[in-house]
């Protein structure tokens, strides 16, 4: 099922694509990614966190206004001037991370040698020094290994056992995927879209869009696009090309008024648990 070349496809894009391919091959049955399932579910997953495996390590490149906004513990609140560490990312990352997940104060310099990296960002030193134990490595020999496509992939791994997503996968759970790796729901279309795609190269049965457990968390409106807009035309008897328009918006109202809803066209959580169950 899992050869070199369907996983250079899953990868269509990456230049590095033949280096992951091989690094996967090695990695993945290890952790008993051994199914289409699974396999099409950690491809998913990484590559909508990773942008298909491009991003490896954690951004940090904040100007002041966004320090204050995002980490406002850490800078506004807490009396620090952002300006004096805008688009530094050591200082910022030595800030943010300090005393906690196992990293030292601010001095150690904790913060920013073990921020985030790999498909699945691995970050603070219990983390880095709980995958070392598994594969016989010191947090600060993680650092090293993490770095490399090899080490990349084996703690995007060593994270997915560790929250036994393969059991989300055996039973297509696409949501639950998503929050445990997510913690909610934030990309579910782009996650959804890529798993079918990864199943199909895979060679393993395409769930039908009903038997995919998926979930729609966000207001659809017009305007909103994706895989969301394609379920609930779908469901609404319209073309489903997933993108929100006047005559969606107006097959919604119609069927609001119907269904004893405020037919104002917006489809919030009581029109899309009515809609979609």
């Amino acid at each position: 099922m899992l050869t070199k070349e369907k996983i250079v496809h899953l990868l269509h894009g990456n230049p590095d694509a033949e280096a992951w391919a091989d690094a996967a091959m090695e990695i993945l049955p290890k952790y008993e990614i051994n199914t289409p399932n699974r396999v099409a579910g950690f491809f998913a997953q990484c590559g909508h966190e990773s942008a298909g495996f491009k991003v490896l390590e954690e951004n940090l490149h904040y100007r002041a206004e966004t320090l204050d906004k995002i980490f406002p513990k850490y800078f506004k609140n807490a009396g620090r001037d952002a300006s004096a560490y805008a688009k530094q990312p050591e200082k910022i990352a030595n800030v943010v991370y300090a005393s906690r997940m196992g990293n030292g104060d601010t001095a150690s310099g904790d913060g920013y040698k073990f921020r985030g990296r790999g498909p699945i960002q691995l970050t603070g030193r219990d983390n880095y020094t709980a995958f070392g134990k598994t594969i016989g490595l010191t947090a600060e020999e993680v650092i090293d290994y993490v770095t490399t496509k090899k080490g990349a992939l084996e703690s995007a791994c060593w994270y997915w056992k560790s929250r036994n997503l393969n059991a989300a996968c055996d039973a297509n759970d696409i949501v639950k995927m998503t929050k445990l790796i997510n913690g909610g729901t934030i990309g579910l279309d782009d996650r959804t879209k890529h798993y079918k795609e990864a199943l199909a190269i895979l060679g393993g049965a395409v769930p039908a869009a009903a038997h995919v457990t998926t979930a729609v968390s966000e207001t659809l409106r017009r305007g909103s696009k994706g895989e969301a807009v394609k379920k609930m035309q779908a469901k609404l008897g319209l073309a489903a090309d997933g993108d929100f328009g006047p005559g969606t918006e107006a097959a919604l109202k119609k069927w609001q008024s119907a269904n004893g809803l405020t037919a104002d066209g917006v489809a919030g959580p009581k029109t899309l648990a009515k809609l979609l169950g």
